[in-house]
């Protein structure tokens, strides 16, 4: 992993984008790198994004509209070369089933909950880095 972590953050909806950024904040723990965020409100800017490359880890919203979280990650864990880990932003706790269909690493409920969000994301991050190592 680079000297930062590149974390995507998909969803229709800007203030959830926010809540994502404020939740995560620069660094989401002292042994991960600082995080820069991209921001992406359709699908088509998360496909660019992710074929560009150097995106270190996805926050994918489940609420999204057109297109969901869920069904994003799925597609892009079938499409996308060495896919990053995915964590999915679920409406209630009984969707989680619906996390582990589209193969997301991992999942947290919305309204967002910074401690919660901060700590997932930190863990995925120390797992891509070991990976990487």
């Amino acid at each position: 992993m680079r000297s930062t972590a590149t974390v995507l953050v998909y969803s229709d909806d800007a203030s959830t984008r926010e809540q994502v950024r404020l939740a995560v904040g620069r660094r989401p723990a002292a042994d991960v790198p600082p995080v820069e965020f991209v921001e992406c409100a359709t699908l088509p800017a998360v496909l660019m994004a992710l074929e560009e490359g150097g995106i270190d880890l996805c926050v994918l919203d489940g609420e999204a509209v057109p297109a969901g979280g869920m069904g994003v990650c799925r597609q892009i864990k079938d499409e996308i070369f060495r896919c990053p880990p995915v964590l999915l932003l679920i409406g209630r706790p009984q969707d989680a089933w619906l996390a582990t269909w589209s193969r997301a690493e991992a999942a947290v409920t919305h309204p967002v909950d910074p401690v919660a969000l901060a700590d997932t994301l930190a863990e995925l991050l120390r797992k891509r880095q070991a990976v990487s190592a």
